[in-house]
This record gives structure tokens, sequence and C-alpha cells, in this order.
């Protein structure tokens, strides 16, 4: 199977941490059993020059927030424009085949907003959630998901 395209971007180092640590869970299932995708990660940064994704791929999302108290507005979403502005450039969006956000809970209502946001200005489905840097758990579970998609979406 051909590798998983993500995209992402990660400011704090949580999502790269994320990412890292389930391209080693991606390697290590590939050898066990090589029907599972490996990860082909690629960062953005505002230093990031635009360019024409051709494959299909998920994009990891934080929500970062300044102000607010996570019921009620009053807050602003903030840092990952250049993100949210790869995705927009040319056909990228149509490329994007899921969304999956992370985030603090204690934003309550406004838990993986970006992520949220992104999906809807994308129009990919948002798949899936994780807190901070995730557990391994979490790395399963999501990997598990985008696997599942990855083969959906190869078989149309």
């Amino acid at each position: 199977m051909a590798p998983m395209n993500i995209i992402y971007i990660s400011l704090e180092g949580n999502t790269r941490s994320f990412l890292t640590r389930m391209q080693g869970y991606a390697n290590q299932q590939h050898r066990l059993n090589a029907d599972k995708p490996i990860l082909n990660l690629k960062e953005v940064s505002d230093q990031t020059l635009p360019a024409d994704e051709t494959e299909p791929f998920f994009a990891f999302v934080p929500t970062y927030l300044n102000g607010g108290n996570g019921i009620t507005s009053g807050f602003t979403e903030i840092m990952t424009n250049a993100l949210g502005e790869y995705i927009a450039h040319g056909d990228n969006a149509k490329q994007c085949i899921g969304v999956i956000g992370s985030g603090n809970k204690n934003f309550n209502e406004q838990y993986c907003l970006t992520a949220r946001k992104y999906s809807r200005q994308s129009d990919a489905p948002f798949i899936a959630d994780y807190e901070l840097r995730g557990t391994s758990q979490d790395i399963e579970r999501i990997y598990s998901i985008l696997t599942k998609r990855w083969a959906e979406v190869n078989a149309e």
C-alpha cells in the first residue's frame, strides 16, 4: 500500500511529537504486515512556500486560542494560518481526505475548533481528535481510522 500523506503544522511541538510517534507505530505495523501503510509527513510553517498537492492527504490541525472561556465567544484562533492557506492553495483542498484535530479539552466547546473550521472550508470530513500530545491508545486508534479511510480512497 502507498504511504499515507499527512500535512500538519506544529507550533508547540505537540502535533510533531504525536505524528513522529505515530510514524514509528506505522513502521512497526508495516513490518508486521506489508499491507499496513507507512506515513509520509510534511510539516507546514510560515516559511513554507505553497505547492500543488497531487496525492490525497490528511491534515492534522491543532487548535490554539487566545482568550475566551471555552463556552462562549471572546476568543481568537491563532497561529495556524500557514496550514489553512496551504490547504486553500490551488486545488489542494480537493486532495484533503480527512481532518484530524487536537487541542486542550479545557477549551470545552472550542476543543478542535480550528480543525472543524478547516474541515468545513476544505469539504473534507473531520475524522478524529486527540488531546495535546495524545496517548499510545490515541496513536493506535487514529492510525486505524486513517488506514481505513486511506483504503477507501485508494479503492475508488
